[in-house]
């Protein structure tokens, strides 16, 4: 008996996977927070920003930037980093999306 091969996730929900695992965690919030809140990009140190090690906000850093949710430039000796505007307003409207769609129909574990 042949086994059926299970449907592939669809674009939108690996999309949604991508953005919610970026967001998953308190220093990404926090980046992104402290990125909302300047004016234009960001040169300097945002590890005195967070009560982290470098190596950790680095990796922070990382994620968020493979997510597409910021962007950085290299500028020897320094990065700058700034909330990539496009691809930002596209993880809110798939998000809305989704948690418009995704409602609960009974209450279930009261």
């Amino acid at each position: 008996m042949a086994v059926q091969k299970k449907e592939e996730y669809s674009a939108e929900e690996v999309m949604i996977a991508k953005y919610a695992k970026a967001l998953g965690h308190p220093a990404r919030i926090a980046i992104l927070n402290y990125l909302a809140s300047i004016d234009g990009c960001f040169f300097g140190d945002i590890c005195a920003e967070l009560p982290i090690a470098n190596s950790t906000v680095s990796q922070h850093l990382s994620e968020l930037k493979n997510a597409e949710l910021i962007q950085g430039t290299f500028e020897p000796p320094k990065v700058k980093y700034c909330i990539h505007p496009e691809n930002w307003h596209q993880a809110k409207v798939i998000m809305d999306s989704f948690f418009a769609k995704i409602s609960p129909k009974v209450q279930c574990c009261d």
